[in-house]
């Protein structure tokens, strides 16, 4: 045998099961990349989905967002109304309060004349008792 095919055999005998072994672990390799690749995607398209979902989320939130602003608005605007209008009828109030502070003064005068009256008419029936007597 020549040096050539010892060297070859030798070769054979110690790279050629390594080389083996290692295409046996590049395939291992290649599935488990496959499995993870596709994992990967799976994790891609729930990350797509979940994005999806946070958009539609922040356009909800979004929408919310104006209708409180014109609730808020809406309740500003009633606010100011009921206000004017209480302090309307606080006003009606302070001058019905008033007209009837000036009936009460002129119900107590009317009742000092007519007590006055009554006491005039008393006399006069006493006086006309006595000339009537006379």
């Amino acid at each position: 045998m020549d040096i050539t095919n010892i060297v070859r055999t030798a070769l054979q005998e110690i790279i050629v099961p390594e080389l083996n072994s290692i295409k046996k672990e590049n395939a291992e390799i290649k599935t488990s990349l496959g499995f993870v690749n596709k994992r990967l995607d799976d994790v891609n398209k729930r990350l797509d989905d979940v994005n999806k979902r946070l958009d539609d989320v922040n356009s909800h939130l979004v929408d919310q967002s104006r209708r409180i602003d014109e609730t808020n608005k809406r309740i500003d605007e009633v606010r100011t109304e009921l206000t004017s209008r209480i302090d309307a009828t606080n006003n009606r109030i302070d001058q019905l309060t008033f007209q009837v502070g000036k009936i009460a003064q002129e119900m107590e005068r009317i009742k000092r004349e007519e007590s006055v009256t009554s006491d005039i008419l008393t006399r006069l029936r006493a006086l006309e008792q006595k000339t009537a007597n006379l």
